[in-house]
């Protein structure tokens, strides 16, 4: 009993709180999202999602409670065993699951429904959370960097052949908790400059455009180093890996993105180049939330919404229910919860001496961020619809679940950080 007592006085009731928070708001809004004026269900009626949802977040409850139950030293100590778990889970999906919407992502037995590539974002946090906190391991030497490759690879690999690219992006978010932890900015800058020039290549109609601002920096990048010909090399080599990265994007575009990929990243730099097709959610989505104006249409009177026009309304789309019936100053309330729960969740890995436990908290921060941003993101247009869920919002015990034991973990951790400190 003391022991219960200690563990509840050392709980960050702050992120407990904004997780309630959010996840009240998410089932208040799957209900909005499903409502029909004509049916005489009610909200807990298990006929349809936001009833269902409320079974989930009873689960998750559940799920919380054994979770700080449990002694922290168990997700140090199990850390690989349930990577590897859920490895071979995303491997039987492949072999064994049905293809829905061009992904194959769900084991079924019967009823019961189960999305591997969910809980994999929790696992892989432990996994690299163990590597990293290893007394010899040093961020930049190749052995290890190899290991969290791996780690973080195998998993968004597994997920990609399984036709999910929006899930297995999230997984290069690791990348940002490397970095805190001391690792060269430069695969970081990479990556941006990568996915500038992807773009670029994807506007650019002339090629001039593009090879002419190529020239004059590197022109002048050797100008002002002539007396130095190892930096000459080094920038004409670099002008020539961009225009070389420049050229390839057509063939990867072609060859490794499905035809829907495809036609979601046109519509994002071009919107009306497929209004009825690819850019119908979001064009229905930017009508909802548009409509919406300062204070919304009021809760259950969303038109967009009665009227399907938006399709994954309680999923992938919960935003566009938001700023509809609750406009602009609802979506800035959530907003504004998302980003205090980000900052919770920073402080609280930021003050633990133990570094799995920072390495961990700084996963599930980098995590969270990545949902939020890009699920917002995409039903306004900024990102190309990759199908991904709002945390805590949308539709799918997989989905709330699987962050619910994210958050929870870390705040198990958190509690028994002076325990651990006393070690």
């Amino acid at each position: 009993m003391r022991r219960s007592d200690g563990l509840i006085n050392q709980l960050d009731w702050m992120t407990i709180i904004l997780y309630g928070l959010l996840v009240i708001f998410g089932v208040i809004n799957i209900y909005a999202a499903v409502f029909d004026v004509d049916s005489t269900s009610s909200f807990f009626s298990l006929s349809h999602n936001a009833g269902k949802q409320m079974l989930f977040i009873g689960i998750a409850i559940i799920v919380a409670i054994v979770i700080l139950s449990l002694d922290y030293k168990i997700f140090d100590t199990l850390a690989y065993p349930i990577w590897l778990v859920f490895i071979i889970l995303l491997v039987v999906v492949m072999i064994f699951a049905r293809e829905v919407n061009g992904a194959k992502s769900w084991l079924e037995i019967g009823s019961f429904r189960f999305q591997p590539s969910e809980f994999t974002k929790f696992a892989t946090a432990l996994a690299l959370a163990k590597y990293v906190s290893k007394p010899n391991f040093k961020i930049g030497r190749l052995k290890d960097m190899f290991y969290l490759a791996l780690i973080i690879g195998t998993p968004a690999i597994l997920i990609i052949a399984q036709g999910d690219a929006g899930t297995a992006l999230v997984f290069s978010m690791f990348v940002l908790v490397l970095f805190r932890e001391g690792m060269s900015p430069i695969p970081l800058v990479l990556g941006v400059v990568s996915a500038i020039i992807f773009l670029l290549a994807l506007l650019v109609e002339n090629d001039l455009y593009f090879w002419s601002p190529v020239a004059v920096i590197v022109g002048l990048g050797i100008y002002f180093n002539r007396k130095n010909i190892k930096r000459i090399i080094l920038i004409t080599a670099i002008g020539f890996a961009v225009i070389g990265m420049y050229h390839s994007v057509g063939y990867a575009f072609e060859s490794l993105l499905k035809p829907h990929q495809q036609n979601r990243i046109l519509v994002l730099l071009n919107p009306n180049a497929d209004p009825l097709g690819a850019g119908w959610n979001v064009t229905q989505s930017k009508i909802a939330i548009g409509s919406g104006g300062l204070s919304g249409k009021g809760y259950l009177k969303g038109t967009q919404t009665k009227f399907d026009f938006v399709p994954e309304q309680s999923t992938d789309f919960i935003f566009c229910t938001i700023g509809e019936e609750q406009g602009w100053l609802g979506s800035m309330i959530v907003i504004i919860l998302f980003t205090a729960l980000l900052l919770r969740i920073t402080q609280i890995a930021e003050r633990q001496k133990w570094r799995f436990a920072r390495v961990y908290g700084y996963s599930v921060a980098t995590i969270l961020f990545f949902h939020f941003t890009v699920n917002i993101g995409m039903t306004i247009g900024l990102f190309p619809v990759i199908g991904i869920p709002l945390p805590f919002f949308s539709y799918g015990g997989s989905s709330l679940i699987s962050f619910t034991i994210l958050v929870f973990i870390l705040l198990a951790l958190d509690a028994n950080r002076m325990q651990r400190l006393a070690h």
